[in-house]
């Protein structure tokens, strides 16, 4: 197998077509440059160079090969430096999961400030439900999820993203539309209801059942995805209780009320991740968004 050195010796012979320039050049005598380059002949199995007492002429066989030993020796410059980098945290890939409510509100901005920060990282999305995203952190197939609660805080670490209310979305021009004033619990009672899946939206579920006016008569639809909830609306199927931000989904045919009472707003989303941390960009993400201290 031939060096670097090699390579480097035969580049310098190929681009100067002489000997003894080629050997100044490397700061080096001339005899072990002509034994670098039959070694690196030998290695190869092909004459690379033509050479008499007057000239030095690149074979054809050369010519493909300086090519080829540009490349490498390009390639083994820039090793140290790109290895420095991802150790660092300043490449790499960054493997994060989201949920799908979580893309049309605060992912967009989230990945602006993650670009900012790590410009050179490759960012890997993947969209998943929160227990699939817990399961993907586990196995180190995920570096960072955008999850709701509750998740193990002695195995993840995590940062409150954002909080937002929740709201009923109606179709446009639906009676509740004109009544002039937060929507009551009362209001709702007779309305077919489009409701969030016990499995596959557990979070949404639970977090309805416990503070708003579900009446499991008027369900007429259980639907994992706020995306398609809100279509159903739209559709006039009936009524659903969806986060804020899924105002943000600009879907036509679709009103949002505010609802009455002292709420709050119960829907969080967290940034989590394991407390072994492993992959450096995650680290030095981690640093850069000050999220370390939460």
């Amino acid at each position: 197998m031939f060096t670097f050195d090699q390579l480097a010796g035969f580049i310098a012979v190929a681009e100067e077509l002489h000997f003894g320039r080629a050997a100044e050049r490397l700061n080096m005598t001339q005899p072990p440059l002509s034994r670098q380059i039959q070694k690196l002949e030998k290695s190869v199995g092909a004459e690379l160079l033509e050479r008499d007492n007057r000239r030095v002429q690149l074979t054809h066989a050369g010519q493909a090969f300086l090519e080829e030993a540009r490349r490498l020796l390009a390639l083994a410059e820039r090793a140290p430096a790109t290895a420095r980098r991802i150790a660092s945290g300043r490449s790499g890939v960054l493997r994060i999961g989201f949920t799908a409510a979580s893309g049309f509100s605060i992912l967009g901005p989230l990945l602006e400030e993650i670009s900012a920060a790590l410009p050179d990282v490759d960012i890997d999305l993947q969209e998943l439900v929160t227990g699939e995203q817990i399961q993907a952190l586990l196995t180190g197939e995920l570096d960072l999820g955008l999850a709701r609660p509750p998740f193990d805080g002695e195995i993840f670490d995590s940062r409150l993203l954002y909080r937002e209310a929740m709201v009923v979305a109606v179709p446009a021009g639906h009676p509740l539309t004109r009544l002039g004033r937060d929507v009551e619990n009362e209001d709702l009672r007779d309305e077919p209801l489009i409701m969030h899946s016990p499995l596959q939206a557990r979070y949404f579920y639970d977090l309805v059942v416990r503070t708003l006016p579900v009446q499991h008569g008027n369900v007429v639809h259980t639907v994992s995805q706020i995306l398609t909830m809100v279509s159903l609306v739209a559709a006039r199927r009936g009524v659903a209780f969806v986060p804020r931000s899924a105002t943000a989904l600009g879907i036509d045919g679709v009103e949002y009320l505010q609802l009455g009472g002292d709420r709050g707003e119960p829907v969080e989303l967290h940034a989590i991740w394991s407390r072994k941390v492993e992959n450096p960009a995650l680290g030095r993400l981690l640093r850069e968004l000050d999220f370390a201290r939460a």
